[in-house]
């Protein structure tokens, strides 16, 4: 196939050109209608925001454009089938274990995934079995699970019937899958990957492996964090091997908008051209960018660079940083924001650079801002004070089903008298909205303790509504 094509934005770009007059939605008639003080932000996107008119394809149905489109992406990325996402990887995952995971059945769920894996498995009324992830010393971050663990985990629950995995992680850690992805289908078991930060992997060896490449049966991918996509703008790419392809058609249908946005899917089909524009040697030169970028990150003082361990491979576009001062991470990320330099995330120890996939620019001077970022901050650290949560035992389940919780009912109580109770209400530090206590699981001292330390070093929830309040919603039975 032809990867110098762009079906989509030029099909978008051919109806726009002539000047069609609309008597359709959407209601800003091609952006003539739009408040004055926003039309001159908003006009050239509004021109190609259009909907499912004759020539311009229908994504539920995709047979022109659009289908063209994601055939392009199926074939850079090496796979039978990808699709357009405009709900970003959530739809994706969500799609995905609704296709492949039944009410009752056993699944084996990498305990650090986004709160959209866990969605998803309420949605489905599986019976999740959480595999615990190993953390990393240094970046005191939950990585990945370990073959060993997958294997305990098999043999516990021989009935289990698709494992999903999370890899890389947020910050941009990977583990090699191939054994494990082996392993899962050795014994008949559904590869599920929420890759969503890997949308760049394999295309050079100097980044980690993609899970389509290691043969997984169904990989999500956000093209927005790492391409040049829109917000929202994702992939879910499917193997050959997979079973459930008509019931994940099915769910992709009643999840998507009957609506989605050109814009977005046209961002897409621009992504993956200009991925499949890279030569090696253009990567091989914002690789060295970001090296020489990172050099210098590292030679500021109060910074602590976050090296790879054997245990997993770093992904290159992120860079991560250690308060080496008495500040936390989140205190450090808003130094920097004062010097109006942006990152991804932080944490109670780290903040998260995602670097751009070109050639960077401004290296000196954003260098300089980051440095008067941490002018006058004392020289102090407090990662001899830190103490990750680390999981004591390979894998756990819930304390309470998802059918029992629909039945039971939810309770507020003082955090102190909820230990040993079944938290109604999953805690989520966001981003990177990984559940730090999920819905159903049993609250214990650890959970209290991290929460507590979480908030006073300025982390931000999603869900526990009345944590200010010293208050946690438990079931009652």
């Amino acid at each position: 196939m032809d990867q110098n094509e762009t079906p989509l934005f030029e099909a978008l770009l051919a109806w726009r050109d002539q000047n069609p007059l609309s008597f359709h939605v959407p209601g800003h008639k091609n952006g003539n209608l739009f408040p004055e003080r926003a039309k001159k932000v908003y006009k050239s996107l509004l021109s190609i925001d259009a909907t499912e008119l004759n020539g311009l394809d229908d994504l539920h149905e995709p047979e022109a454009a659009i289908g063209r489109a994601q055939q392009l992406t199926a074939n850079l990325y090496g796979c039978e089938e990808s699709y357009f996402l405009v709900g970003g990887s959530t739809v994706g995952n969500l799609a995905m274990i609704l296709a492949s995971c039944h009410e009752g059945e056993t699944v084996l769920v990498q305990r650090n995934s986004h709160k959209s894996i866990m969605n998803g498995l309420e949605l489905a009324n599986a019976n999740p079995v959480f595999l615990s992830p190993f953390v990393d010393g240094e970046a005191k971050i939950a990585v990945g699970v370990t073959i060993d663990v997958v294997k305990k985990a098999c043999y516990a629950y021989p009935d289990a019937k698709a494992i999903i995995l999370t890899n890389p992680n947020y910050y941009g850690m990977s583990v090699d899958l191939q054994e494990i992805i082996q392993f899962a289908h050795a014994k008949g078991l559904i590869v599920l990957v929420d890759e969503a930060h890997g949308a760049h992997l394999g295309i050079h060896p100097l980044f980690p492996t993609s899970a389509l490449a290691l043969g997984a049966d169904v990989v999500v991918q956000s093209a927005h964090k790492t391409l040049p996509a829109m917000t929202m703008g994702s992939y879910l790419h499917v193997n050959k091997c997979f079973p459930k392809r008509k019931e994940l058609k099915k769910f992709l249908a009643m999840l998507q908008s009957s609506s989605p946005s050109y814009p977005i899917m046209a961002s897409l089909d621009l992504a993956r051209y200009y991925l499949s524009q890279l030569s090696e040697e253009e990567t091989e030169h914002i690789i060295k960018d970001i090296r020489d970028f990172r050099e210098k990150l590292g030679k500021i003082p109060g910074i602590r660079l976050l090296n790879e361990c054997g245990q997993y491979k770093q992904d290159p576009l992120k860079i991560v940083i250690q308060s080496e001062t008495n500040v936390s991470g989140f205190h450090l990320q808003k130094r920097l924001e004062d010097k109006r330099v942006y990152t991804e995330l932080a944490d109670e120890w780290n903040v998260l650079f995602v670097m751009p996939f070109a050639p960077l620019q401004e290296i000196e001077k954003t260098i300089g801002l980051i440095s008067c970022a941490l002018e006058g901050i004392e020289q102090a650290s407090r990662l001899k004070k830190a103490v990750p949560i680390i999981p004591t035992q390979a894998f756990s389940t819930l304390k309470m089903d998802y059918k029992a919780m629909a039945k039971a009912l939810p309770q507020w109580t003082a955090q102190r008298k909820a230990i040993g109770k079944v938290a109604a209400e999953a805690v989520i530090p966001y981003p990177p909205g990984i559940p730090l206590l999920l819905k159903g699981e049993e609250i214990k001292q650890e959970h209290l303790m991290a929460i507590e330390r979480l908030a006073d070093a300025g982390a931000r929830f999603h869900g526990g509504s009345l944590l200010n309040d010293g208050q946690l919603k438990i079931y009652t039975f």
